[in-house]
């Protein structure tokens, strides 16, 4: 059985305080890039770079982001072939930017790791920062979010799901004990 963690209202809060945390520490929104990772990565991304819009009044470019390809956990390496990046929008240039990388959930930190792959086979921005919904710990890697909206410590027979209106009809954070 799921357990609410946080509601629409709360995530949108928690988001709202991840937009004014991106334009404190960046000192401002220049050279700023917002890449979502697929699926609920992207829906982020969009809303932050909404919500920075209504503060800033400036449009910040926004590019979906396939790890799929990249993740060492998913799928059998074939070194005679090269991955290709698959983005939704059109080609966004990175270089020299600072990106913000926005996931939904911070876990064992390998899908970051796989969009810092992506992200450096399409250009090389000045500064990549993470943004993440929730960060639940249990980190494999040495990574780290800059942005976070909720830390929910949790224990590894648990899962935590995301879902946001436009992808699933609804909003809320849940954790779920396996």
């Amino acid at each position: 059985m799921a357990h609410e963690i946080l509601d629409g209202s709360s995530m949108q809060r928690a988001l709202t305080r991840i937009t004014y945390e991106i334009i404190e520490q960046n000192k401002g929104v220049d050279n700023l890039v917002f890449v979502g990772i697929k699926t609920r990565g992207v829906y982020l991304a969009k809303r932050l770079a909404k919500r920075l819009n209504q503060l800033e009044n400036v449009e910040i470019p926004v590019a979906a982001l396939d790890v799929s390809l990249y993740r060492d956990d998913r799928h059998v390496p074939d070194h005679t072939q090269e991955p290709t990046v698959k983005t939704d929008q059109l080609d966004i240039d990175i270089t020299n930017k600072h990106v913000i990388l926005v996931d939904d959930v911070l876990f064992t930190g390998r899908t970051v790791r796989a969009a810092l792959d992506a992200l450096m086979d399409m250009g090389r921005p000045n500064r990549i920062s993470l943004a993440v919904l929730v960060d639940r710990g249990h980190r494999e890697l040495p990574i780290r979010p800059d942005f976070v909206g909720k830390n929910i410590p949790t224990a590894m027979n648990e899962t935590v799901h995301v879902a946001v209106e436009e992808y699933d009809g609804h909003e809320d954070v849940t954790i779920e004990h396996n």
